[in-house]
């Protein structure tokens, strides 16, 4: 059953989803001047994505498990 999710948001949690990302890489993709395109505060405020500090890798933005449900109540 899917959920009312924002496409854009479930679009950005499976680009995440496939490969933790650097945070500067996840910025500067998703990055916008557009106050209403909030896809990543909207992604990290629901809990589908967290960042977190691993060694050798620094700053990375991860799915989460709220996001891995979410892709699969989505069919994605």
């Amino acid at each position: 059953m899917s959920c009312n999710a924002d496409p854009l948001v479930l679009d950005f949690v499976e680009w995440i989803a496939r490969e933790p990302r650097a945070y500067a890489e996840v910025i500067s993709t998703w990055k916008t001047s557009c106050p209403r395109l909030t896809i990543w505060e909207d992604a990290a405020d629901h809990g589908y994505v967290a960042r977190e500090t691993r060694p050798g890798a620094g700053l990375i933005i991860a799915v989460t498990e709220g996001g891995e449900r979410l892709l699969r109540a989505n069919g994605r």
